[in-house]
């Protein structure tokens, strides 16, 4: 493809990503709205200058708009989901709340889908390496490190594996505690938790019946690679204590035998009534790590604020019967 149109077929994609309109481009960038629209016809080029003017505004480093976005078939935000009008959502914190755009959070998605794709190509069977429950917590690793480059310093990871929160918020007040624990980085308790805030990300794959239960009913489990939204009998996560707040929860499922983000979800008012008793790891073995599973009231907490849901399938209905609402709209 011609680097013109390589041009025009991106900036229109990241344009579309960061939900704005030419129009909208245009006055962010100081350029005129049927410039834009020429830009992305391929009936121009354009100069270095506004290359990086139109990045800066799309949140995006420049080389991204000189090559074809990737993985354009599968699943993307915002044209493959239901998308949440709310344009903000809060991070709690000691002092007060932050707000952030949602779109740092829900245009990571099309980034993990990439990274995806990309492991695929090279015959990197991810799911059948893993297994579910290991596929899970990559897939949650995944939208985070794609959250931290969308987010464009908004995000900085954790420096320690297990510290809290997964990704700490660097506004003004962040950056200053960041700053402030430059020569502390290789201890846990400034960062568990940290001052400056953050937020959790956790990720599931819902429940499906049981193998006896599926043989009684007659039907096929669905097994790794299966797409899982019809026999999905319920979804939660799981967290290491019960004051985990600040939550992107990811429903995730196989669309074409890939994993693809089918839903996520946000909340900044969970509280440890929002999470079952903590479960101690056993002497003889079995769970490694001790954890609480997130109940019926944090669900509920976290249907009430989605953030976006894959218009094809059976999300949206699914979601709206589990949590006994009607607060996303079905597809038409």
């Amino acid at each position: 493809m011609p680097l013109t149109q390589r041009f025009a077929v991106a900036l229109k994609h990241y344009r579309e990503l960061a939900q704005m309109s030419q129009e909208d481009l245009a006055a962010a960038s100081d350029l005129d709205r049927t410039y834009i629209s020429q830009l992305e016809r391929a009936l121009k080029s354009p100069t270095l200058n506004t290359l990086e003017k139109l990045a800066t505004r799309l949140g995006i480093e420049a080389q991204y708009l000189l090559r074809e976005p990737r993985g354009l078939n599968g699943p993307r935000v915002p044209g493959s989901y239901i998308m949440c009008p709310e344009r903000r959502v809060a991070v709690a914190r000691d002092s007060g709340h932050v707000h952030i755009p949602t779109t740092v959070l829900t245009s990571s998605i099309n980034l993990a889908h990439e990274l995806i794709d990309d492991m695929y190509a090279i015959d990197l069977d991810i799911a059948a390496i893993l297994g579910l429950r290991n596929l899970s917590a990559f897939i949650g690793e995944l939208v985070a490190a794609a959250m931290v480059k969308t987010g464009d310093g908004l995000f900085e990871p954790n420096p320690h594996q297990d510290g809290y929160p997964d990704l700490l918020l660097m506004d003004p007040v962040g950056q200053a505690e960041w700053r402030r624990l430059d020569e502390r980085r290789t201890e846990k308790a400034p960062f568990s938790p940290f001052s400056g805030g953050g937020i959790e990300l956790k990720a599931t794959c819902g429940g499906v019946p049981s193998p006896a239960i599926c043989r009684r009913r007659g039907i096929e489990r669905p097994a790794i690679g299966d797409t899982r939204i019809g026999s999905m009998t319920g979804y939660d996560w799981k967290a290491h204590h019960r004051e985990t707040n600040n939550l992107v929860g990811i429903l995730w499922d196989f669309i074409a035998a890939r994993p693809r983000v089918a839903a996520m979800f946000y909340a900044s008012d969970l509280n440890d009534d929002d999470w079952g008793s903590i479960v101690q790891p056993r002497a003889s073995g079995g769970r490694t790590t001790s954890v609480s599973i997130m109940n019926r009231s944090g669900i509920a907490k976290m249907y009430a604020g989605w953030l976006c849901v894959l218009s094809d399938g059976e999300y949206a209905a699914f979601l709206n019967r589990r949590n006994r609402g009607e607060q996303i709209p079905l597809p038409t």
